[in-house]
């Protein structure tokens, strides 16, 4: 069977290990990725996509793609006869491309659709305070992600998991489902479950707005919305006219401290906390704007304040 797989980030990288694993029942006859990402550094080559150097490392042929709509790539996708494209962590393909797979295109989604259809849809089961999630492999239709299921596998998200540590878990685990999906669809055997849309919810693309900590709410909220959004982009807020990210908090028996107005902040000694509605939260770490990612302790080692109030913003 002749699959082209479609991808970019680390998290489609097992997935495609997986498949061309399984080289004696699936040919991977190309791989399409974004294209190098220019650094920082003038001086510095181009970064390629995760999906890019894992292909190559698989003597792979690969494909760099910006404007997926362009015809030229439809044509060029269709040159290569594909029985099915797989799609992980990429763009939204348009009809003319996903139509060219004889056998059908689908994708792998970190949700359990239709709950988080959108962008960022494990970064937002967390922060939503969900206790489970998992993954969903789906045919691609013109709507995004809301194609006939074809497999999806559940997963409970641990109290302390962060979004990182879940898109690990998550890509292992798709990567089995994915395997799964190509031989249902070698065999003719797949049977597919149309999406409720009544039970639809959204993951939409994380921004600088949406990532700000509402210091207003729960201490289990915000811990949420902490773990939801490490390590990147980071839940923020403003101490002192500065950008602070935090990475890791904790929620914090605080009974000898009297509660406070949401976003107070209270040091003691090598120890951070900031006050929710209900409580207080323990900082663990944090990087302030122009300095380096670190351990509350050590930003406190070389923090000095007046003996009033403190509020982040």
């Amino acid at each position: 069977m002749r699959i082209i797989f479609m991808g970019t980030p680390e998290f489609a990288v097992p997935s495609l290990q997986a498949i061309a694993a399984e080289n004696s029942a699936f040919e991977l006859v190309l791989v399409v990725t974004g294209k190098d990402k220019p650094r920082k550094s003038k001086h510095a080559d181009a970064e390629p996509s995760s999906v890019k150097i894992a292909a190559l490392g698989l003597c792979l042929p690969v494909y760099e793609i910006d404007d997926v709509t362009d015809p030229d790539f439809a044509a060029m996708v269709a040159s290569h006869q594909p029985d099915v494209i797989v799609v992980a962590a990429f763009r939204i393909l348009p009809p003319a491309v996903y139509e060219q797979a004889a056998l059908g295109a689908f994708n792998l989604h970190a949700s359990l659709l239709p709950a988080y259809r959108g962008a960022a849809p494990i970064n937002w089961s967390i922060i939503k305070g969900e206790k489970e999630t998992g993954v969903t492999t789906f045919f691609l239709q013109q709507r995004v992600d809301t194609g006939n299921i074809i497999l999806q596998e559940k997963t409970p998200i641990a109290p302390d998991e962060n979004a990182a540590a879940l898109t690990r878990r998550l890509s292992e685990i798709g990567a089995r489902v994915v395997v799964q999906t190509l031989h249902q669809i070698a065999d003719g055997n797949v049977s597919v479950s149309r999406q409720n849309d009544a039970f639809a919810s959204r993951a939409p693309k994380l921004t600088r707005d949406n990532t700000r900590i509402n210091w207003v709410q729960p201490v289990a909220a915000i811990n949420d919305g902490i773990r939801g959004l490490a390590l990147k982009p980071a839940a923020w807020t403003t101490f002192q006219g500065k950008t602070m990210k935090i990475f890791s908090a904790s929620p914090a028996a605080l009974s000898s401290i009297p509660s406070a107005s949401p976003g107070t902040i209270f040091a003691d000694r090598s120890r951070l906390y900031a006050s929710g509605t209900d409580g207080w939260l323990e900082l663990l770490s944090l990087q302030v704007e122009g300095r380096k990612p670190m351990e509350a302790s050590e930003f406190l080692r070389g923090f000095r304040h007046d003996a009033e109030a403190l509020f982040f913003v």
